[in-house]
């Protein structure tokens, strides 16, 4: 019996670790998607970026003399924020998301 109880619990720790790996690949690959996209605006203008992504819920300078442009939505119900660099050209220079999927 307790050959049967050590079996079982090497089953279910394994188990757990592939499904943990399992969902880091799925999350990296999302992320990486997410990037893809975003990084398709770097070197466009800003008015290309409201154009596809709307007004955006924050702007500001920033301390480098940078606009920067905030749009926050949710899914699932969690939180996402991307936030784009708008140089004095304004051309898109970077971007950071967080908590997108």
């Amino acid at each position: 019996m307790k050959i049967f109880k050590t079996i079982f619990a090497i089953l279910v720790m394994f188990s757990l670790i592939t499904g943990c790996q399992t969902v880091k690949q799925k999350t990296d690959a999302i992320i990486e998607k997410e990037n893809n996209k975003l990084s398709e605006y770097i070197g466009e203008s800003a008015t290309k970026l409201q154009m596809e992504l709307g007004k955006p819920d924050e702007d500001f300078e920033n301390e480098k003399g940078n606009f920067v442009m905030i749009y926050n939505t949710k899914k699932y119900g969690f939180p996402c924020e991307r936030r784009f660099e708008i140089n004095p050209e304004r051309i898109v220079v970077g971007f950071a998301s967080n908590g997108c999927f």
